[in-house]
């Protein structure tokens, strides 16, 4: 049995329909906290077969489309919850997509990132070292490189200069997941996501923002003037890295408890070329408005994914035309563009 959280938010969703259309068991958690629109986080539910009624009445349901998919209403920081949930299943394998998201957001509500990140991320792991869970993956984030200015951001790089809050959080979840290994021998795989766009994506990143003003004619914002890239990587691509790492033996077994890898896909692409690439797909030409760098923003992301590749056997392979393409097309239909 399988425990996700996180599974009615982008990367969640897309991993408990990957993994429930290949037969795993699994339980999905989910506070569907108000940080962006929750009618977007019960519609991928909705896409997965979670009805809204009966989560609404009972707190949980089981999955129309997967009978081995169940859902259940609970936030991570919730003590007695989280424990009865552990209690009730035997999860032997967990997967931590759950958190407050965001860097800007974190500028001006950072007590939310203390409560989900911190502690549920602590609550999360202490549950795991009482019922025995034998492999716990989490999503860390490249947001912990901070003002790193060596690229490619590599896994034996310096993380001491997180660039917000939102990142210290992420790299706190790394060095709590490290102590539990140390302490506890309890197995944990952090995984350093790099910018995840796709269909279901969040309101809140750029290409969405970009979408929403662009069809409805207004000028897009392009921070740092636009000189600013990013290792794009398609969540497809991100589910199937996470897929292996939680499902497939750990290469090299007697290693160190806690492992950490970048997740993305190795190609930066700068801010301005990826515009372009939407305006293509969308039909339309922005209006830009060019504006300095936002505080706890970072001018470059770029992933060295040497160790996944050679321990997982993992490469991001879909080119950004494709992934764009398939957004536009899931944005135009979901929005009724």
């Amino acid at each position: 049995m399988i425990l996700i959280t996180g599974t009615a938010g982008f990367i969640g969703h897309a991993l408990a329909v990957t993994l429930a259309q290949a037969g795993e068991k699994i339980v999905g958690i989910d506070n569907l906290n108000s940080y962006y629109d929750p009618d977007l986080k019960w519609a991928r539910l909705a896409d997965a077969g979670i009805d809204r009624k009966t989560v609404e009445a009972q707190g949980e349901a089981v999955s129309s489309r997967f009978p081995n998919y169940r859902f259940r209403r609970q936030s991570l920081e919730e003590r007695g919850g989280m424990t009865s949930l552990f209690r009730e299943f035997s999860f032997t394998k967990v997967c931590n997509l759950a958190a407050q998201a965001g860097v800007r957001y974190s500028l001006t509500n950072p007590l939310a990132y203390i409560d989900s990140n911190v502690t549920g991320f602590v609550n999360l792991l202490e549950n795991c070292r009482r019922f025995g869970v034998e492999h716990l993956v989490y999503a860390s984030s490249s947001s912990i490189y901070g003002l790193n200015d060596k690229v490619p951001f590599a896994e034996t790089d310096a993380v001491d200069r997180p660039a917000s809050l939102y990142a210290a959080t992420k790299r706190s979840n790394e060095l709590m997941a490290h102590t539990y290994g140390h302490v506890y021998g309890l197995k944990t795989t952090g995984l350093r996501f790099f910018t995840v766009y796709g269909p279901w994506g969040r309101p809140d990143m750029a290409y969405s923002l970009f979408s929403d003003a662009i069809l409805h004619g207004r000028p897009i914002k392009v921070f740092n003037h636009g000189r600013m890239s990013r290792d794009f990587t398609y969540v497809a691509d991100i589910v199937e890295g996470v897929r292996r790492v939680l499902l497939h033996e750990r290469p090299n077994a007697d290693g160190p408890a806690n492992r950490l890898y970048n997740i993305g896909n190795g190609k930066p692409v700068s801010l301005l070329g990826f515009i372009e690439t939407m305006e293509r797909h969308l039909g339309v030409t922005a209006e830009k408005v060019y504006l300095g760098m936002q505080p706890g923003d970072v001018e470059k992301t770029f992933a060295d994914t040497t160790a996944l590749e050679t321990d997982y056997g993992y490469r991001a392979e879909t080119d950004l035309d494709i992934g764009i393409g398939n957004f536009v097309r899931w944005y135009r239909q979901y929005y009724k563009l």
